[in-house]
């Protein structure tokens, strides 16, 4: 049998492997890729975003509530699913922004904070990796650290002088970052509403956005995973503390997503092998030595 393709994706929160690349993992797995998502803290800090889920016996349990959901998103996207066991930060709000709470993952040192994750690499042996920018996709101190511990991880992992007592080096071939919210992706989505004669929910984004750097340049690699949209969002919808059924990321019919922008982008960030970018395909330059093996 032909060696089975392996994909990991890295994330800070439960809830970010649903809503970052989400439907691009959906897609994999219809195609037979084993996809396992690691996630750096259980969320025991975050905030409940959701109105309907705001109740004092929520809040009094949201550790718990968080693994049951993150349990169910993993069952939607048919994906295998560890935690690396880190204390989530919370997001400092504030000026000057308070101190980070003690022991949280944000304040781990990253060499030390790797080491969960090499060992996980070295055992599932993915071929690719995924996490976030170097600015954590947005500045939140768990979200920068994921990054940082993820970069380390995958320079690390295949090295047989480093952690000897972690496993069998295993070295992935590709880390891409995830590329999420480009301007591009959403003007298009936001011109696509109002041709529709809809109202977007992009205006005030695109405001704030002219006030940020854009990363659009930056991406090599689109895959094309419109189909797999309702699984996406069904995903996100089983993060109840987070996401609010009614609320910001429902606006944009699925059928106006699909037609207008139905690829998940990422940034290759490291390749040890040849691929031609752009890249429709992230496991590009592999794909074909691996199966034939």
């Amino acid at each position: 049998m032909a060696e089975q393709l392996r994909l990991m994706t890295v994330h800070a929160h439960p809830d970010d492997e649903s809503s970052k690349g989400a439907a691009a993992m959906a897609r994999y797995v219809a195609e037979g890729v084993d996809v396992l998502v690691a996630t750096c803290t259980g969320g025991e800090r975050g905030s409940v975003l959701n109105p309907k889920m705001d109740r004092p016996e929520v809040l009094a349990d949201i550790a718990n509530i968080r693994r049951k959901e993150m349990d169910l998103a993993r069952e939607i996207l048919g994906v295998k699913q560890a935690w690396l066991g880190f204390v989530d930060s919370g997001l400092p709000e504030g000026d000057p922004l308070p101190p980070l709470p003690e022991g949280c993952f944000g304040l781990v040192d990253p060499a030390e904070g790797a080491i969960p994750l090499i060992k996980l690499i070295r055992e599932f042996k993915p071929h690719v990796m995924t996490t976030y920018d170097e600015n954590g996709g947005y500045p939140h101190p768990d979200h920068i650290m994921c990054h940082k511990i993820s970069v380390a991880a995958f320079e690390a992992a295949g090295d047989p002088e480093q952690y000897p007592e972690l496993g069998e080096p295993w070295q992935p071939l590709k880390l891409y970052y995830n590329a999420g919210w480009s301007k591009a992706r959403m003007l298009a989505l936001h011109e696509g509403m109002l041709a529709a004669g809809l109202e977007s929910p992009y205006t005030e984004w695109l405001k704030r956005a002219e006030e940020r750097p854009d990363r659009g340049h930056l991406i090599t690699t689109r895959v094309e995973c419109g189909e797999y949209f309702e699984v996406r969002d069904n995903a996100l919808r089983a993060h109840a503390t987070q996401v609010d059924p009614d609320g910001f990321w429902f606006h944009v019919p699925l059928e106006l997503q699909q037609k207008v922008w139905p690829t998940e982008d990422f940034e290759l960030a490291r390749s040890l092998v040849d691929s031609t970018v752009p890249e429709s395909d992230l496991f590009a330059g592999i794909r074909e030595s691996v199966e034939a093996r």
